[in-house]
């Protein structure tokens, strides 16, 4: 899959803006500028790597000499305590500076794809695929969602530009399900699937009989889901979508549902533990 080189350039210059703005007075105080050093980046923690290509781009746009990389793993890698991910010698002022900013991303991402990586293995065996939602960090959905992606999970739409999903209020302003859908055939491409999310089963026959391509089942129970896969009869992807849980994961892609959504994914994954560390 594609690391989102563009994305991550535009995150880094905004975080590097935002920790070292006039500069980094300690390093500079304390660090002589011709020094250099070797660090390690060492797995603190069992975990799955992703966003790894963006650690070396904090350091390059910072400038100065080009430091030497001796990289160990890639995204997707399952890493153990005390794995050696990376090891790099330059200039110590430069490695100081931006080892925060490279931290951050690392840890943020790898911690999705960790947390995705665990959720997706209850689903082995199963129909059903584990999506993300637009619940991201602001500015770092497209990392986000490659992380999910290097996880073992797939992706809903990128934002609200790239698929129809006719929700709770867009239902109440345009008067109904049938006329929200008959909408969105008018003016959506023939080439976007239309969804609607429906909180009962009869709204689910509603959204069936009005032609919606895709339901996203709102907070039901695992009987509803059940009751809702059998009704549909394949004639549109279901999504579970609300609340969901680890605990609840392999018992709603038991109820032959297409998609299980979460949000939690990318707005509730702990960063993982990663240290970063000049050898002596």
């Amino acid at each position: 899959m594609s690391f989102p080189r563009r994305a991550a350039e535009q995150v880094i210059l905004a975080a590097l803006d935002e920790d070292v703005a006039g500069g980094d007075i300690t390093t500079q105080a304390t660090v002589p500028e011709d020094a250099v050093a070797t660090a390690r980046l060492i797995a603190k923690q069992s975990l799955r790597l992703a966003g790894l290509p963006a650690f070396p781009m904090v350091f390059q746009s910072l400038g100065g000499e080009p430091l030497a990389w001796e990289i160990h793993r890639a995204d997707g890698d399952d890493v153990v305590p005390g794995t050696e991910v990376l090891r790099v010698t330059g200039n110590a002022g430069i490695l100081l500076t931006g080892e925060r900013t490279a931290l951050n991303l690392l840890q943020r991402l790898s911690g999705v794809a960790t947390i995705t990586a665990r959720w997706a293995a209850h689903l082995q065996g199963t129909r059903a695929r584990l999506i993300d939602t637009r619940k991201t960090t602001p500015g770092l959905r497209a990392l986000e969602k490659y992380a999910v992606r290097v996880g073992g999970g797939a992706n809903h739409r990128t934002g609200l530009y790239d698929g129809v999903l006719i929700k709770e209020n867009h239902i109440r302003a345009a008067g109904g399900i049938p006329a929200a859908v008959a909408a969105a055939r008018r003016f959506a491409p023939h080439t976007l699937r239309v969804q609607v999310e429906v909180t009962d089963l009869d709204e689910l026959r509603v959204a069936l009989e009005a032609g919606a391509d895709a339901v996203l089942l709102d907070n039901m129970s695992t009987d509803d889901m059940r009751r809702a896969v059998e009704i549909t009869a394949g004639r549109a992807l279901l999504e579970a979508s609300g609340g969901m849980t680890e605990d609840r994961l392999r018992a709603v892609a038991e109820t032959g549902v297409d998609l299980i959504s979460a949000g939690a994914l990318t707005h509730s994954a702990p960063a993982v533990d990663l240290s970063f560390l000049f050898e002596h």
